[in-house]
């Protein structure tokens, strides 16, 4: 009889185990958390592939008439800015916050962000210490000639189209602003190397000062604690980005509207998540109740 309920007790105890095993095996169950797409696009201009980033609203449908504005965002590969700007757009538009309409992401992943965003220089030391540089032109047509008709191709867009870049990025968009306005209609320039070439870029003429530029378009610039540039002829970069501002004040054009944010708690490193917080405030203020 003692042999009988030993058996029982050993066999309740494996059918015990045995359980315990297989729950663990269904609970301990993974998979990948997605935050969007990665597309591809071949680059005839740039003579490369480029990687893109691409965060989709939530609801987001491809067989659904709605359409979303397009946040275009430099330095947007993974292990860049493109997690936490994708943070701030979702977080703005949700409906208790409703700072932003739910938006597109397209994250630009970089290669050679000092070849892509820099016009050709004239100081030689420059042109010494940074050999690639200076085919900005060509990273601005792959904007307007691949990658904007690539996107408004493959996913359903509005006409609104914001870009988003800070330091050698903020330049580039500076020169986008200056040269090629009517690619996008909301800049974000945040703390701009515009001591580039000396600072020649300031200098610039462009049709966005005339009264017969009619595009709205608006710019935000934004610059935080960040004293002097890196180039022989000292230059501070909250004195340049204020020169930039005033600048694009002084346009005749009623449909231009510039907004200068200086940041004095931010540095060079930490600017860009508060300035792009700060954008949407100025792009889309909310009613006063």
């Amino acid at each position: 009889m003692n042999k009988f309920f030993t058996l029982i007790l050993l066999l309740s105890f494996s059918t015990f185990i045995f359980a315990q095993k297989n729950k663990t095996k269904t609970t301990e169950t993974s998979k990948p958390f997605v935050l969007g797409v990665i597309d591809e696009i071949e680059s005839k201009e740039l003579n490369e592939k480029r990687t893109l980033n691409v965060y989709l609203p939530d609801g987001y449908k491809p067989e659904n008439a709605t359409k979303y504005p397009v946040i275009y965002l430099l330095d947007g590969s993974a292990d860049e800015d493109f997690i936490h700007v994708s943070g701030l757009v979702q977080f703005n538009s949700f409906e208790w916050i409703n700072q932003v309409p739910k938006s597109i992401v397209v994250g630009i992943a970089t290669v050679d962000r000092r070849r892509d965003f820099t016009f050709p220089t004239t100081i030689a030391l420059d042109q010494k210490r940074f050999p690639t540089t200076g085919h900005s032109d060509k990273f601005i047509a792959f904007i307007e000639k691949e990658l904007q008709p690539f996107i408004e191709k493959k996913y359903k867009t509005t006409e609104s189209k914001t870009i988003i870049g800070q330091s050698l990025g903020g330049l580039l968009i500076t020169e986008i602003l200056f040269k090629k306005p009517s690619l996008f209609n909301k800049y974000v320039i945040t703390s701009p190397s515009l001591w580039w070439n000396n600072g020649s870029l300031l200098n610039e003429d462009s049709v966005i000062f005339k009264d017969t530029f009619t595009q709205k378009t608006e710019i935000y610039i934004a610059v935080g604690k960040e004293g002097l540039t890196p180039t022989e002829i000292p230059r501070v970069m909250e004195v340049d980005a204020n020169l930039l501002a005033e600048k694009i004040k002084a346009s005749k054009s009623k449909n231009v509207k510039v907004y200068f944010d200086y940041l004095p708690l931010e540095n060079h490193g930490s600017i860009l998540h508060p300035a792009v917080s700060n954008s949407f405030k100025f792009f889309y203020p909310l009613a006063k109740e």
